[in-house]
């Protein structure tokens, strides 16, 4: 198990949960994702997209500008 920040600061949708997908491509199950963005949309839209690929959402967390999905790859 590693782990993997991607920083998604200043994309809008859906660019922050199309960089997410492109990143876990490249991962490992176990592996865990740190997602840093500043689009409050991915605080949605990235555990839906988790949900329907299987990846589990371990930790979100916000704060007055960014919003951080921590995620576990399992493939």
């Amino acid at each position: 198990m590693s782990q993997y920040e991607l920083d998604a600061r200043r994309l809008l949708c859906p660019l922050p949960v199309i960089r997410t997908q492109d990143k876990v491509k490249q991962l490992q199950t176990g592996d865990v994702l740190s997602v840093t963005c500043t689009d409050p949309g991915v605080l949605q839209d990235i555990p839906a997209w988790c949900r329907i690929n299987g990846h589990r959402v371990i930790e979100t967390n916000s704060s007055e500008y960014e919003y951080i999905i921590i995620m576990e790859v399992i493939k």
